[in-house]
């Protein structure tokens, strides 16, 4: 079975809309906007790309990540890298086609069955709505979240408010940065 990775920008307060500046959002741009930048808080995101082999979107994180991580040396390894986008919505004509092999899943349920596919890990990238879907089914395997020391009240939150069980997490990572910001690694515990 395939470890599906939840890989996010998170404020304190659960907060993963408009990181880098997405348009539309009062606190679009808060991971640089008032933090000091810090290149080894970000080593996370080159390990992501070594140890991946495929990666997964929702539809909205896919239109705008799609418009740019193609050309961006920073992402080269992710233009080779197998992607599957969940959307009920998407069509094939609404593909890119300078960014790879691209499969549109309908469902949860597709999701659940590339898990069981040969492979490496799966890392999912943004797509605050999925994150929420998958983590509320019991299919995110493994959280990388940055957390930043910012309280950013209304937003798109990384987990649902739907009355559940708890779900136990196991740290397994963790490093503090000067300028406050975390990286922790959990495994979801089954």
């Amino acid at each position: 079975m395939r470890t599906l990775i939840s890989s996010a920008f998170v404020s304190l307060d659960g907060v993963v809309e408009a990181p880098g500046g997405e348009p539309g959002y009062r606190n679009s741009g808060w991971t640089f906007k008032d933090m000091e930048f810090l290149p080894e808080a970000y080593g996370i995101k080159g390990r992501e790309q070594e140890e991946a082999s495929a990666m997964l979107l929702g539809r909205v994180s896919y239109e705008s990540f799609s418009a740019v991580w193609p050309d961006m040396e920073d992402f080269a390894r992710y233009k080779e890298m197998p992607k599957y986008v969940v959307s009920t919505t998407l069509t094939e004509d609404g593909l890119v086609d300078n960014w790879g092999e691209t499969t549109i899943l309908r469902s949860l349920d597709e999701v659940a069955a590339l898990k069981e596919t040969e492979g490496g890990p799966i890392i999912m990238h943004g797509s605050a709505s999925l994150n929420r879907a998958l983590s509320d089914a019991g299919l995110i395997d493994r959280y990388h979240l940055l957390v930043y020391p910012l309280l950013l009240g209304a937003g798109k939150r990384l987990f649902s408010g739907t009355d559940k069980d708890a779900q136990k997490l196991k740290l397994v990572e963790h490093e503090a940065y000067a300028n406050g910001t975390q990286l922790n690694v959990f495994d979801v515990v089954r």
